[in-house]
This record gives structure tokens, sequence and C-alpha cells, in this order.
């Protein structure tokens, strides 16, 4: 870091760390409250009483945190320290629930990062015998973290250029990351709300169970992909209703701000967005590779037909929902699936990945790479996304999203390899986790070393942070240093 910069950085301020995590702790503990009910009713006292531990632990951590003295107005360091410190709470708190239904402490807290990171990665042989407090749980879990992501993650991309522009952001909120976050935590909850009652609604109409309705509807929206069934997707009902929970999938990897703009302006606003866009385009093209696959595989064309474009989806989605398994598959189709889990959803969306305006944007520097070499050397060429001029800071965060992406898969996919897992398949499963994806070619199980979960667990809290937040919490600087007047 250069002197200058050094000079002009604050360091984080504990009172407003501290009182804003406690207002999320607060939050937490309502939204712990949901499940809390539904073991009532269920008549799980054993996990009632557990849910009742972590509201009340909840709630008075955020009750004495909330109440301390601090500034109104947020820094970013200080909003990712929170955001980091609310991913770090929320699956340890949730995993002395969990164990209450059988699961030991590894495979519990595995359960609890994969949910609230919105994975739907598993280490159960099976889930069709646990109790359906566990599975409501998870499911819970994942709609409320696919929530919390969008609405904390936007408050961190309130800058001019591109990204506020494609996520309808006002001149007056562009410096007030608390005013920013709250005012699109309004718009968010209001178009997720919405998509999930609708969801829940056509579900129940078409499959005709209501828990069913509300776990896939949770699980869809928020791309998490966590089932009540074994075999994921394929158990559920008919071509209609795979196909219904596949849109939620789709609806849910796009920019949920987006959803309330076009409430106001119109339904042509979802197609001209560059991202929903580039997002059809994206899946297509997969689904055209992964059908040709398929049939090459000797699969017949109409299953070919059925099963390429709803793995596509929710590759692109990274939803993770399946209808076949996915360790049959030949190398050519994981290794299409994994270049589409690693792109990912749209920003402002629950979808994971590095996502599909990070591509956009590096596609759009390779070919003015390329146009480069035509021109004279003194020439200037402005790099454009469409009719939006693109900012060195968006660049710069693109292009290190991007390389943090890959160097966590890298880094990750070396302990699997040490430990003698096949390539390909482990390198599937790190791309997964890390892209908050979900499918798994089987690696990912009862029979995984602890060390492995651990692996997993990291690409898991990295990749739905962006990696970056995880650096500042840990970056010296944070932490010492001196610190702006409260």
């Amino acid at each position: 870091m250069s002197r200058q910069a050094a000079e002009l950085s604050y360091a984080v301020r504990y009172r407003t760390v501290g009182k804003y995590f406690g207002q999320l702790c607060l939050a937490l503990a309502l939204l712990t409250a949901v499940p809390l009910v539904f073991s009532l009713g269920s008549r799980a006292i054993g996990s009632s009483l557990r849910y009742a531990a972590a509201v009340l632990v909840l709630g008075a951590a955020g009750f004495g945190l909330s109440r301390i003295k601090a500034s109104q107005r947020i820094q970013t360091n200080e909003a990712m320290v929170i955001v980091a410190l609310v991913f770090l709470v929320t699956p340890l708190l949730m995993t002395y629930p969990l164990m209450g239904s059988g699961l030991n402490f590894s495979d519990a807290l595995f359960e609890a990062v994969s949910a609230c990171t919105t994975t739907g990665l598993s280490t159960l042989a099976t889930v069709e015998d646990s109790p359906r407090i566990f599975l409501f749980t998870r499911a819970w879990m994942q709609w409320y973290g696919g929530l919390g992501i969008v609405i904390l993650s936007l408050a961190l991309l309130i800058h001019p250029g591109l990204t506020a522009k494609t996520l309808a952001v006002t001149d007056d909120l562009e410096d007030d990351l608390a005013g920013g976050a709250r005012a699109h935590a309004r718009q968010v909850l209001l178009s997720y709300g919405s998509l999930t009652a609708l969801g829940i609604g056509v579900l129940w109409l078409i499959g005709g169970d209501l828990f069913n309705a509300v776990v896939y509807t949770f699980s869809a929206l928020s791309t998490g992909g966590f089932s009540p069934h074994d075999q994921s997707l394929k158990e559920y009902g008919s071509w209609v209703v795979q196909w219904g929970v596949m849109l939620l999938c789709l609806a849910g990897s796009i920019s949920l701000t987006l959803y309330y703009d076009a409430c106001r302006k119109g339904l042509g606003l979802l197609y001209k967005d560059r991202q929903v866009r580039a997002l059809l385009t994206t899946t297509l093209i997969f689904v055209g590779l992964l059908v040709s696959c398929l049939i090459s595989q000797g699969m017949d064309w109409s299953q070919a037909l059925h099963h390429g474009p709803l793995l596509a989806l929710s590759a692109q989605t990274t939803a993770g929902f399946s209808t076949l398994d996915i360790g049959r598959l030949d190398s050519t189709a994981k290794g299409t699936l994994i270049l589409s889990m690693a792109i990912g959803g749209g920003i402002g969306s629950t979808a994971g990945g590095f996502k599909i305006l990070r591509l956009l944007i590096l596609m759009r520097l390779l070919h003015l790479t390329i146009v480069r070499t035509c021109l004279p050397p003194h020439a200037v060429l402005t790099p454009y996304l469409g009719d939006q001029r693109l900012q060195d800071k968006e660049i710069q965060e693109a292009l290190g999203i991007i390389l943090l992406f890959i160097t966590v898969v890298l880094f990750s996919w070396l302990p699997f390899l040490a430990m003698g897992y096949e390539p390909m398949n482990s390198l599937f499963e790190v791309v997964s986790a890390t892209g908050t994806v979900g499918l798994s070619t089987g690696i990912t199980g009862p029979d995984l070393p602890e060390a492995l979960k651990a692996v997993l667990c990291i690409d898991m809290l990295m990749g739905r942070l962006e990696m970056v937040a995880w650096i500042v919490l840990f970056y010296p600087n944070t932490w010492i240093g001196k610190r702006a007047e409260v």
C-alpha cells in the first residue's frame, strides 16, 4: 500500500462494528424463531429447546450490542467485517440445533455452512429419514442466507459506475452504506417475498404437497439446492414440477432490485438488462453443449433434451439441483459444468460464482486488447460495456474477484489430489463449493475425511462473500491504525 493510501486509511471502529453486528444478531434471532415455531408445531420438544437456546443467545447478544452508541455512517471495511462475522457466527450457532436431529458436530456444522451460504452440498448418506424440522431448517437457512447476502452485498457495491447503474442505485445513496442497505433492503424484501409467495403457490398447485412446495421454493429462489429427497429434483413430481423449480432458480439468479424497478417501469426492463440477456445467452450455450455431451455418451436424444437443459440451468444459476447422477457424466460434460458453475448468475442476485457481469467485463477487456494491436501506439481507447464507460475501480474489482476465485479453487484442489482423489471429480467438487452450487460427483458424502470437509466449508464461505470480505477481516490494518471520529 502506498504511503498516501496508508495516511488516508482508517481502521474499523469497534463500537460501530459492535452496534451493527448486534442489530443483525437481533434479526437472526427473529429468523431462528421461525424453525422454533415449526418445531413446536411438530411437537419436537428436544429440537425446540435447542432452537430456543439459539434464539436466546442471539437475542441477548443483539440486545446488548445494539445499545452501543456509535456512528450512523459505516466505513466499507466495517461493513465487510460485519458481513464476515455474521457468516461465521450463524453456522456455528445453528450447528447446535441441527445436532438435535441426530447429526454429529462436523456433519451439523457442514450442513449449517452449506445452508447459510446457499450451497447445498451435504455429507449425509440420506435425508429422507430425517425429521421435517431438519429439512425445513436447512431450506429456511438457505432462504434467509440468500436474502441476507443480497442486502448486505448491495451496500458494498454502491459506488458510481456501471455496477451502481445496473443495481438502480441513486446518487444520494452512493456515499451512505447504511442508508443504501436499508433502502435496498426494502426493495429486495418486497421482490423476494413476492417471488417466494408466488413460488410456493405454484408448486403447491402443480405438485400437490405444501411441505415440498415450501422447501423447494426456499431452496430454489435462494439458488441453494437443498432437497428433502436423496436424488434431488429427480424424485420431485413430473417434468412440469421440475421446470417450475428451475424457473424459480432462474428468477433467483437475476438481480432482485431489477424486479422492483421492472414493476415500476415495465416488465420489458428485465429483457433489456445486460446481465439478464447475458445470463440467458450463456445458459443456452451450455444447454447445447450438455445435450451434445449426453447424446455422445449414448443417452437417448429425448432424455438428453430433458436432463441437459435442467442441469445446465441448475449449474448456471448455481442452484445445484439435479435429475441425474453427475458422477456418471464424462469429462467433457463435467468440464462444461465446471465452467458454468464458476461463472454463475447476476450481481445483486442470490446466485454464486464470480458473476456474469464480471465475465462481460473480462471479455470486453480481451476484445480491447486485440483491437489495440491494430491501432497506432499513441491511440487512446476508452473501455465501454454497451453505452456505459467502465471505471478503473470496476475493472480492478472484476479482474481481482476472478483471480481470487481461481486462486481459491486451485489451492483447495491440491489437498484432494494429495489424498488420492480423481482430478476431474475433485476439481468439480471444489468449484461447486466455491461457486456455492451444490452439484456433486459423489465425493462429498459420509466418507469424506474431516480435513476435506473443512476445506469445502472454507470454500463455501469464501465463495459466498467473494473472498474480499475475509481478506479484509484478517488484514492487520483493518484493526490496527488511526480511526475516524465517531
